[in-house]
């Protein structure tokens, strides 16, 4: 009989499939006892995925964290157009009105006096005057104090020098220019010429009267010479009269400022403008540092009236009012009686009185000025100022010639004025200056924008574009 071959137990066909088993198993073929093993991924495999995962993470990663970075970056030019904006938006209003600086800085030293108001405060000296005397013990109690001179003086006449630069602006942008355009003034030169002379008459128009007022609280009233050197020096004055006297100061200092950041158009005039600021200035400081102010505040009367007329009947030449013939009339007796007759007194006062007058010598402890030293610089700074006065006489008495003679009424100082005019308002197609600047802003806006733009666009290409190769 054959053989029997072993039985073996029974298996299923198809196994069960073993979930547990791991997964870097290998395919193969069937074994040699005929089963079949389980197939797979290898390991090599299961690999090569989790690096292409990991790889497509990072470039999302990438992506991210650029648009992230364009977006900041979009944020801070933002904030850099908006600021550049702001300072654009402030330096055209400032521009504009021109009165807004000087102001604030007026504003921040009277807040700052506010906050302490108190004379052991510093910026009292810029508001106040200083140096305040007490009175004698013999003294009547209603008398009025008396005050000294002192560094301090300076403060008050800078601080008043900036409160005057904000009503000469404000007045001539606010009040006169809108006047100017009522008289039916359309061009820049004419209206600039015509707030400059308004605002002079203006000023003047108040502090002539209030200097007649103060002199006579001295004993220089009306132009008594002798009053000029009784008594000397005259080191205290009433808190009216110094306060009058810095004021003034302040007023020229102002104008001074005026001419050398070259706010009005330049007449034909010029140095002898220049000439005749330098003069005062000096006479000004000298006059009050070595005790001469009773001679100040005759030349400061004189000039200030007639300088009123002066600017009044400009501005009836600009305007073309009607009653130019008449009143330029009146404004030349003021200016020859003010400017010529009075002040061509105070010179002669000087040969006749000067020396005679109250003591006569130099003596520093006791504050003696009234010397040959101070006899010559002040003749020679009230012969300047005659020599100026006399060649702008030959302007007046020259125009006054040719208004009676050929009915023609200006000024030859002014020649050329006209050919720079440009109307207020701008012609059709054409952009006002404000608008041009606006139009040069927003492209220089449009380049920084455009110059950013690329870079973020060239940054993100690289990122890509190594994404890509790998």
């Amino acid at each position: 009989m054959p053989a029997k071959l072993p039985v073996s137990p029974a298996k299923e066909p198809f196994p069960l499939l073993n979930v547990d088993a791991p997964d870097n198993t290998t395919p193969s073929s069937a074994s040699q006892h005929g089963a079949v093993r389980r197939s797979g991924w290898t390991s090599e495999g299961n690999g090569a995925l989790a690096t292409s995962l990991a790889h497509l993470s990072g470039v999302d990663m990438a992506a991210g964290n650029n648009k992230k970075h364009d977006l900041s970056r979009d944020k801070r030019l933002s904030k850099r157009r908006k600021a550049r904006s702001l300072v654009r938006r402030v330096k055209q209003f400032t521009t504009r009105h021109t009165w807004i600086l000087p102001l604030a800085i007026a504003l921040v030293v009277l807040s700052g006096y506010a906050a302490y108001p108190s004379e052991s405060n510093p910026l009292s000296h810029f508001i106040f005057l200083s140096y305040r005397l007490p009175l004698a013990a013999d003294a009547d109690p209603d008398a009025s104090p008396q005050y000294g001179k002192g560094l301090w003086d300076i403060a008050f006449v800078v601080f008043y020098t900036v409160v005057l630069t904000f009503t000469r602006e404000f007045f001539m942008q606010e009040v006169f220019r809108p006047l100017a355009r009522f008289a039916g003034l359309r061009s820049r030169s004419k209206q600039a010429r015509f707030m400059e002379q308004m605002y002079t008459a203006l000023y003047f128009g108040v502090l002539g009267p209030a200097g007649l007022y103060v002199m006579s609280k001295t004993p220089v009233w009306f132009y008594n010479t002798r009053g000029m050197y009784e008594n000397f020096p005259h080191k205290t004055h009433l808190a009216i009269v110094k306060f009058y006297y810095l004021f003034e100061a302040a007023y020229w200092a102002q104008q001074a400022v005026v001419l050398m950041l070259g706010m009005e158009k330049p007449r034909k005039d010029f140095r002898e403008l220049v000439g005749h600021h330098i003069v005062s200035l000096s006479l000004i400081a000298l006059s009050y540092r070595f005790h001469f102010t009773y001679i100040g505040i005759a030349v400061y009367t004189t000039h200030d009236i007639s300088d009123f007329f002066l600017a009044t009947s400009k501005s009836l030449n600009y305007v073309d009012g009607p009653l130019m013939g008449p009143y330029y009339f009146t404004f030349m007796c003021a200016w020859v009686y003010l400017r010529h007759y009075l002040n061509l007194r105070i010179i002669y006062s000087l040969f006749t009185e000067f020396k005679t007058v109250g003591p006569y010598e130099l003596n520093w402890e006791t504050e003696q000025y009234k010397c040959t030293i101070s006899f010559v610089i002040t003749l020679a700074l009230l012969a300047a100022l005659q020599a100026l006065n006399l060649f702008w006489l030959y302007f007046i008495v020259r125009i006054a010639y040719r208004f009676v003679v050929h009915n023609v009424a200006k000024d030859e100082r002014s020649d050329g004025e006209e050919d720079t005019e440009f109307e207020d308002s701008p012609k059709d197609g054409e952009a006002s200056v404000a608008e041009k600047q606006a139009l040069l802003d927003s492209k220089a806006d449009a380049a920084t924008t455009a110059a950013a733009s690329p870079l973020a666009a060239n940054g993100n290409t690289k990122v890509n574009g190594a994404a890509a190769k790998k």
